[in-house]
């Protein structure tokens, strides 16, 4: 008889592993991949091209179409700087909580549904319990989409996927998209007292930062779409973070490096804001090379990321309703994965134990009670896929 581990037992394994994502997951994947072999149940790797790093799904119960996806991901962001007050690879219980590095964010999700799996095997369930861990997720949500597409293309289709960030295991089923992009703004150097000689990479990403500034107003005083009603703020957002550059405050900047994102509403395209901003830094770019050929706006993709259109009628909303009895409706401002899913024809919501509030901090938490909440989620979905 394999080793049948606790929800807790499993999350202090996870949690070991220090799957910050700037490295490996592949200890981890190791382990998950050993734990489901033990209950008979194979998992596939999906790896990203330098082969340090894999997605992992797999399915448990009968090869037909109706089951249900558990998805969750792998890496944590890192914890340098952070003064935690214990060991943060070490899952540690007090006043009701569990603290480590991913106990909300997500690997207490990921910890409840690797539990379930020898469950719905006892039980013999007779639509598939498949489950999906992701890499890359904190870098953008760019390890999810080669897994869900072979997945889809190698899985019986499941009527439901539920992917498990923190919501305080209540249903989410909209979230805005987003995408991101590394400027490089190359300008050329001249000593600042015959600036129109030269071209200032500083000057110009300033055009680009204020064109942003100029879209969030536009954004702001336009009507609110009935969908768009539903976020916090209600429009589609447009905003750098983090900016550097110049040498010298006489000399005109040779470089110029930030970074932008967008929020964009469901009923709103990505691509569309992509491309304005591809095109507005097409003519600032024109407009440098008129005065110096070598100057130019070099982008780079960061991520894409879907939005996650509340569905009418949805079969992942009524099988979290049915099984949390939650009728509340909740959208949140961030992405998720839950909208690559959608994105590849999945009925998809969040739902997950934790509150995002936690994700990323110091002495990052997870209450007990809310763990527990998840575990009976899970109990509860396998009877569910028993009938």
């Amino acid at each position: 008889m394999p080793e049948q581990l606790t929800p807790r037992q499993i999350l202090d394994r996870l949690v070991a592993f220090p799957t910050v994502s700037r490295g490996s997951n592949l200890d981890l994947v190791d382990w998950v991949e050993s734990y489901l072999a033990s209950w008979g149940v194979a998992a596939h790797r999906v790896y990203n091209e330098t082969g340090d790093k894999a997605a992992l799904y797999a399915s448990a119960g009968p090869a037909v179409e109706g089951g249900v996806i558990l998805s969750g991901h792998s890496d944590v962001v890192p914890v340098d700087g952070q003064d935690w007050s214990s060991d943060p690879w070490t899952v540690t219980e007090r006043d009701g909580r569990l603290y480590g590095r991913g106990t909300c964010d997500m690997k207490g999700f990921v910890a409840l549904a690797l539990a379930a799996v020898p469950l719905a095997v006892q039980r013999g369930v007779k639509r598939p319990l498949q489950f999906a861990l992701s890499y890359d997720e904190e870098l953008g949500c760019t390890g999810a989409p080669p897994m869900i597409a072979e997945m889809a293309r190698t899985l019986p289709r499941a009527s439901a996927a539920v992917i498990g960030e923190p919501s305080r295991m209540k249903l989410v089923n909209g979230h805005k998209g987003g995408t991101g992009f590394w400027v490089h703004v190359k300008g050329f150097e001249v000593h600042s007292s015959l600036l129109p000689e030269g071209v200032s990479a500083i000057m110009e990403a300033a055009r680009l930062i204020q064109w942003m500034n100029d879209r969030n107003d536009e954004n702001r005083a336009k009507p609110v779409t009935e969908i768009a009603g539903l976020f916090r703020p209600p429009f589609t957002t447009l905003h750098s973070g983090q900016i550097s550059g110049g040498t010298a405050h006489n000399i005109t900047a040779a470089d110029c490096r930030f970074v932008m994102e967008f929020r964009v509403v469901p009923g709103e395209s990505v691509e569309d804001w992509a491309a304005r901003f591809e095109a507005e830094c097409t003519r600032v770019e024109a407009a440098m090379k008129a005065v110096r050929p070598e100057a130019a706006v070099l982008l780079d993709r960061i991520f894409v990321v879907p939005a996650l259109t509340p569905e009418t009628n949805g079969a992942a909303e009524a099988l979290v309703r049915r099984l949390t009895g939650d009728n509340g409706t909740m959208v949140v401002s961030y992405g998720t994965e839950a909208g690559q899913f959608q994105a590849e024809g999945y009925s998809a919501v969040v739902c997950g134990p934790g509150d995002i509030a936690q994700a990323h901090q110091t002495d990052e938490y997870l209450e007990v009670s809310e763990f527990e909440a998840g575990w009976r989620f899970m109990q509860a979905l396998v009877e569910d896929l028993v009938q």
